[in-house]
């Protein structure tokens, strides 16, 4: 069918982008690591501290997580509190999947597309730099990230309706899907 052909490109590429901000959110991990490392070292053996490179740290952290969002969705490994949906059959998931992007992810992510600019604008306007003497100037390129970010959840939250809807498409037709095969690895409802 050629309906399902264009669906499952669309999740390929939707996989594709969630996955290279994986790998982007990895990297940041990555300099977390190495810069705590380095700041750790330098105040205990050398006396040395330096406020922009902790603060560095929490940027990396913020962009880990920002990054991250869009992958952990994707591979449907994001957290669950609910005890009750382990226990249902992946047709019934599909459909939470969907409605609970549909009407609580989306509509939130949108919110803090449309509100965070503004932030970010100020800060640009206002020149902010850290409050801390020696910390990073230029602080409206982290705070950019929100909104970049949420934007990249957005798209990653309609891959995420792709991949169910695909996944429901495959259940009609053999019984079951591969997508909720693959991810009983994923994060466990708490």
């Amino acid at each position: 069918n050629k309906k399902v052909g264009i669906l499952k490109r669309a999740e390929k590429f939707f996989a594709v982008f969630a996955k290279i901000l994986g790998i982007l959110s990895i990297t940041f991990l990555f300099l977390l690591v190495c810069f705590v490392l380095f700041n750790v070292c330098a105040r205990y053996f050398f006396h040395y501290g330096n406020v922009a490179l902790q603060e560095l740290e929490w940027h990396f952290f913020a962009c880990m997580f920002l990054f991250g969002m869009s992958y952990t969705l994707q591979q449907d490994a994001h957290v669950r509190v609910d005890v009750i949906y382990d226990s249902l059959s992946p047709r019934k998931k599909a459909y939470i999947n969907i409605f609970g992007v549909i009407f609580f992810l989306l509509p939130f992510a949108l919110l803090i597309v449309c509100i965070s600019p503004d932030f970010v604008i100020e800060a640009y306007e206002s020149g902010e730099t850290s409050a801390d003497p020696g910390g990073l100037a230029y602080r409206w390129i982290i705070k950019s990230t929100i909104p970049i970010c949420f934007g990249f959840l957005i798209i990653s939250a309609i891959g995420f309706i792709v991949q169910n809807i695909n996944a429901l498409i495959q259940i009609k037709k053999t019984g079951f899907a591969e997508f909720f095969v693959n991810s009983q690895n994923s994060a466990k409802g708490v």
